[in-house]
């Protein structure tokens, strides 16, 4: 067996994806050409074009074009479905995607009508592609106090069944203004039970880690590759093995690395932090989950390495203890090359 054949065999679990990045070119081109003055090119050759990021801003200024398509809980359902068409093609058992209420509130979608297609979504996803789906609900962090709010609400009083964790994503910069009132909605959200998994450490300091593990509670980590610029928090997250979702293509595509060949995933590795591979928003960095294994295959892991970067992600999920157990057979009855 080839590696690639390897990578591609390889049962795998998906902990950061993001639901409007996870939109096909050809789903964001139907979507553009059906609501045409959004901005967004109805052209293949330009779409791509729109989607080369200066840096982590332009990316969140494209993403909100991107987004401003998703009008109606119809074109909600059929994002999810498609990411889990997508997802089932590359042996996929499992994902974790992050929505944002936020943005479909400011669209005029009723709360209601979001939940049932988030739910209606989950069920064929599974039924048809395989694919167990659950959600993150995710403050845009720029967007302060009323995102905040809104994203609670949502996640307390009209939650989807498949409602798992509470997040906060954007532009990390922006958050201190408004640090009082995340770590409200982070304090309600994990009494009513969600589990905490905030970004922190894409385009920001340590600082920013820090504050979602002291003040948010973080369970799981988005990113986190700035932690190296801090041997205390290393330290403190090799003892604690609080995961990061590492998202390297991501990070190249959004201006946080120079080349991909400067990603810190072999560092991070390399001073005993707990670890998962993830796309994050495939189409729009041109890339799949598969693609990441085989990114950080480049990167010098192996084959055993990346098996247990799939271990990582199984065990670091919320799915239930059978799934995970089930899945990690899988992984296991693999041979290695």
């Amino acid at each position: 067996m080839t590696i690639d054949a390897f990578i591609d065999a390889l049962p795998k679990v998906e902990l950061h994806v993001h639901l409007v990045g996870s939109a096909s070119v050809a789903t964001v081109l139907e979507l553009s050409r059906r609501h045409p003055g959004s901005g967004v090119p109805v052209n293949e050759e330009e779409l791509r074009a729109f989607y080369t990021f200066t840096d982590f801003p332009h990316f969140a200024r494209v993403y909100r074009a991107v987004n401003s398509l998703v009008r109606e809980p119809e074109d909600v359902a059929t994002l999810v479905a498609g990411l889990a068409r997508d997802l089932g093609a590359q042996n996929a058992r499992y994902a974790e995607l992050q929505v944002t209420p936020y943005a479909h509130a400011i669209m005029g979608m009723p709360m209601r009508e979001v939940t049932a297609a988030l739910d209606l979504a989950a069920r064929r996803s599974e039924q048809e592609h395989g694919v167990k789906m659950a959600y993150i609900f995710d403050i845009p962090g720029e967007y302060g106090e009323e995102a905040a709010r809104i994203t609670l609400d949502h996640a307390l009083q009209e939650p989807p069944a498949a409602l798992v964790g509470f997040g906060i994503g954007g532009i990390e910069q922006e958050r201190p203004a408004y640090r009082d009132a995340f770590r409200a909605a982070f304090t309600a959200a994990r009494a009513a039970g969600l589990h905490s998994v905030p970004h922190g450490g894409e385009m920001s300091g340590p600082e920013t880690i820090w504050e979602v593990i002291e003040g948010m509670g973080a369970e799981r980590i988005g990113h986190g590759i700035r932690c190296l610029d801090d041997d205390r928090l290393v330290a403190h997250l090799r003892e604690t093995q609080l995961p990061l979702d590492v998202c390297p293509t991501s990070n190249l595509c959004t201006g946080q690395i120079a080349r991909i060949e400067d990603h810190p995933l072999p560092r991070l590795l390399e001073e005993g932090l707990y670890l998962t591979l993830n796309s994050d928003d495939p189409p729009m960095f041109a890339t799949t989950l598969t693609n990441e294994y085989k990114v950080a295959h480049n990167l010098g892991l192996t084959a055993e390495d990346l098996a247990q970067l799939a271990r990582n992600a199984v065990n670091a999920s919320f799915m239930t203890k059978e799934s995970k157990q089930a899945v990690l057979a899988e992984i296991d009855a693999l041979p290695t090359p």
